[in-house]
């Protein structure tokens, strides 16, 4: 059974990680600091589960890392843990520093001297798997796509420190032979999706009755991928990957917000109607745009498919009614999470 060191396995992509990895008979050790978008519940299935072992801890503490890496005896370590939402990094960048820079600078140091310290056929096999975003490629105009020769250009503080990230991940590889390897995906959707981001937001505010707000004129362009299919690619890249190499990951999905926000609409006017017959369309409200809003994303994942034999198994109409139900069917994890410290409200709205 292989054991795999993962970081920020409570959150959205890692949490979904997690349960599927165990399932498919890997032992994890699960290490996430827990703050707001880290959910144990995300977990429960796990509970006394002995191929399961979750401590809570930061990557950038590296006695802990140091120590967990020792204990367990790690064949892989997937980084998934990192501060990921635009409007909070506008609000407060230097988090995201502390975690997605220094952090992750922490976790490379104490992988690099474990891995150093291997021997054979352990440290030939041995692989870092870095999770980073699209988003350090800046935007798109209305044509062409992200490749991974696509230059660096982030436009927002977390793009920035995801992007500083990546380079550190490539200097370590490049500088001290680390065996690494980096993903960048496009915007994940899905269960278990912490309710500030887009899709279940909406989700929650239509099944509340409140406003929906869609920033600026809606045309923003994502190309969305579902969260289970970015789980298959990174188990993909790490068992096939070539060592130094980045992949992207993409969906084949794009669409414009306000599209997105229309398509769940419908899908709630069909199983859950208004009381007062209305459609949930009523409620889209055009706000103020966010600061330095990227306009167009797309990903060309073709590298990934071609090189590895990857491709994704969601249309954006399959994944999208699934996490529609999903979020219907599992209203206790949403109202755990608006029982804590975030209230649907509105950040990164600029100074």
């Amino acid at each position: 059974m292989p054991t795999w060191l993962v970081t920020g396995g409570a959150g959205f992509i890692g949490g979904n990680f997690v349960l599927e990895a165990v399932r498919l008979g890997v032992r994890v050790v699960n290490l996430d600091a827990l703050t707001y978008a880290g959910n144990l519940q995300t977990l429960a299935s796990l509970e006394g589960n002995p191929d399961h072992v979750f401590v809570r801890g930061d990557i950038g503490d590296r006695a802990l890392v140091s120590r967990l890496l020792a204990e367990h005896r790690p064949d892989a370590v997937l980084n998934f843990a990192a501060e990921s939402h635009v409007d909070r990094s506008i609000d407060g960048p230097a988090a995201f520093i502390d975690t997605n820079v220094v952090g992750t600078l922490g976790l490379l140091e104490a992988v690099r001297d474990y891995w150093k310290g291997l021997d054979g056929d352990a440290k030939a096999a041995f692989r870092f798997l870095h999770v980073s975003t699209d988003e350090v490629y800046g935007t798109l105009g209305e044509t062409g796509k992200f490749t991974e020769t696509t230059p660096y250009a982030p436009n927002s503080p977390y793009s920035a420190s995801k992007a500083a990230s990546d380079h550190l991940v490539r200097a370590f590889h490049h500088t001290y032979g680390l065996p690494t390897l980096t993903t960048n995906c496009s915007n994940n959707y899905g269960p278990y999706h912490f309710p500030e981001k887009l899709i279940p937001l909406v989700i929650a505010k239509a099944l509340a009755g409140e406003p929906l707000p869609v920033y600026g004129d809606g045309q923003q362009v994502r190309d969305w991928l579902f969260v289970t299919d970015h789980c298959e690619a990174i188990r993909t890249v790490l068992e096939k990957g070539r060592v130094g190499e980045t992949y992207n990951v993409g969906g084949d999905s794009e669409r414009r917000n306000l599209e997105v926000v229309e398509t769940i609409c419908r899908l709630l006017d069909a199983c859950r109607p208004r009381e007062d017959g209305q459609p949930r369309s009523s409620q889209i409200t055009f706000v103020a745009d966010r600061p330095g809003h990227d306009r167009r994303y797309a990903i060309d994942a073709s590298k990934l498919q071609n090189e590895l034999g990857w491709t994704p198994r969601h249309t954006f109409e399959s994944g999208i009614a699934e996490t529609v139900d999903w979020y219907l069917d599992n209203q206790d994890w949403v109202r755990g999470i608006l029982d804590g410290s975030y209230r649907l409200e509105r950040m990164g709205a600029g100074a």
